[in-house]
């Protein structure tokens, strides 16, 4: 069989989803050191990995690429025709994605997940999302590499790991102090809020929990992360709402996915709401404690690797069959904050 030069990996969709598919993207690099990787992605996102060792170049799909549909196929067209690729992993898998392996019918390995329309163009497939899994989302997505250990034995690695400069994390670092934070003592990066609303812990109950850490730990600064427009809006009500203490800074933002990957790599723990700057943060090996609502499973969205990683769900307070009754708010509202605090409370110690 022909060595394998270049595999092409399609993720596209959101932060967190390509944070998780790097631990892919880094086997392979382990178990092919000599292979090209190229990594399909949303151009918005694109800049998180620049100058990652394991992804030799990143191909990105802007707004005008995605859309109309006839751009979109003219440039799967270009890049498939451009590089001549020994293995695909379509890891989305969708009538959408495919195209990229239409094109490509002499890759010897065409991967990607069982639905019924895939196997016209897929030769190999994996059940990624089959409900008798328990494994974690790194854990499903490393599946997809399973079909290469015909080749040679896999080399599977659970971290995901995203790099920065020193100068850009020293810039942010300067930014920080300039706005405040003494970096003797701890600084926790606040999930405050979520850009979907149904995926937000209740406003009262993240005050209450934030109020405690500030009245119990006396030496720890916060930094709330919130996206301008309605995040924005709800930061500073909750700011106000604890009485716009001056440890908490509002003010600090990031101006770009980079700027917000230097502002976690600049803190002491995350703790708050589920999202991209979760993933983000232990990628980059800071710790962090998550509040996942009832329609983020856990078991599947926090991964674990060599990053301490914790966080509370629904299903940690109430097994899933005896919620069939509640609906989605009063799920959400069986994580009550002296049940955060009380996990909290170990970790907020070690910080302090």
């Amino acid at each position: 069989m022909k060595p394998i030069k270049r595999i092409l990996i399609i993720r596209f969709r959101q932060i967190g989803d390509s944070i998780l598919a790097v631990a892919l993207c880094s086997t392979l690099k382990k178990s092919f050191p000599d292979a090209e990787i190229h990594f399909v992605l949303n151009k918005n996102i694109a800049p998180l990995y620049e100058g990652h060792p394991d992804i030799d170049k990143v191909i990105t799909f802007d707004k005008n690429e995605n859309k109309p549909f006839t751009a979109y196929i003219k440039k799967i067209w270009q890049v498939m025709h451009q590089n001549k690729y020994d293995v695909i992993i379509d890891m989305r898998s969708t009538i959408r994605t495919l195209f990229f392996s239409l094109f490509s019918l002499k890759t010897p390995f065409r991967i990607g997940r069982i639905k019924g329309y895939t196997r016209f163009l897929l030769n190999y497939r994996t059940d990624t999302y089959s409900k008798n899994l328990t494994t974690d989302m790194v854990q499903r997505n490393l599946l997809l590499a399973a079909p290469l250990e015909k080749i040679r034995p896999i080399q599977y690695t659970k971290e995901f790991k995203l790099y920065l400069t020193d100068r850009e994390k020293e810039d942010f670092r300067y930014y920080m102090e300039k706005e405040g934070i003494d970096f003797t003592h701890p600084v926790l990066l606040i999930g405050v809020t979520t850009k979907l609303i149904h995926k937000k812990w209740n406003t009262e109950f993240m005050i209450a929990t934030l109020k405690r850490i500030l009245e119990e730990h006396k030496d720890i600064q916060m930094i709330f992360n919130y996206a301008p427009g309605y995040e924005e809006e709800d930061a500073r009500n909750i700011y106000k709402e604890l009485g716009c203490p001056e440890r908490i800074k509002i003010a600090i933002q990031a101006s770009s996915l980079r700027q917000l990957a230097a502002l976690c790599a600049n803190c002491s723990f995350y703790f708050g709401n589920e999202g991209g700057a979760r993933h983000i943060a232990q990628a980059l090996g800071v710790p962090s404690f998550a509040i996942y609502s009832p329609s983020a499973s856990k078991s599947m969205w926090l991964p674990a690797n060599s990053v301490l990683a914790e966080g509370i769900s629904p299903d940690d307070i109430l097994p899933p069959e005896q919620q069939a009754t509640l609906t989605y708010e009063e799920r959400f509202a069986l994580i009550t904050p002296e049940k955060v605090y009380g996990q909290l409370t170990s970790i907020l110690r070690q910080l302090s």
